[in-house]
């Protein structure tokens, strides 16, 4: 029997899946309503390369908002990336659509040399 699934979960299956076929490592995207977090996942090895959440940007004079904010944690994510000597990657947006924080987060990582 086929199992109804919602459609972020057809979503998590089909970016997964698309995942398996390459051996890349994987920038994987957590959103919550408040903060966003990146992690650049060697899937082979088991171990995360590097990490970076929105918590590490700290307070700021200015104002920003939350896309703002996720932007400036795409171009942390490549920065720490790029020590690493990382330079390509796949994205996994974790079944989010591709809007908003996530797309910002994805535009600055690339704006900063990554690629996926």
């Amino acid at each position: 029997m086929k199992k109804n699934l919602t459609t972020y979960e057809r979503r998590v299956a089909r970016v997964r899946k698309a995942q398996k076929r390459r051996s890349r490592a994987r920038l994987s995207v957590f959103r919550s309503n408040r903060y966003v977090s990146a992690q650049i996942i060697d899937d082979k090895k088991g171990h995360t390369i590097a990490a970076v959440s929105e918590l590490e940007l700290g307070k700021s004079d200015t104002k920003l908002t939350k896309t703002q904010r996720a932007k400036l944690v795409g171009e942390l994510i490549a920065n720490k990336a790029r020590k690493k000597k990382v330079h390509e990657v796949i994205f996994d947006r974790g079944g989010s659509r591709y809007h908003g924080r996530i797309r910002q987060l994805a535009e600055g990582a690339r704006e900063k040399g990554l690629k996926f």
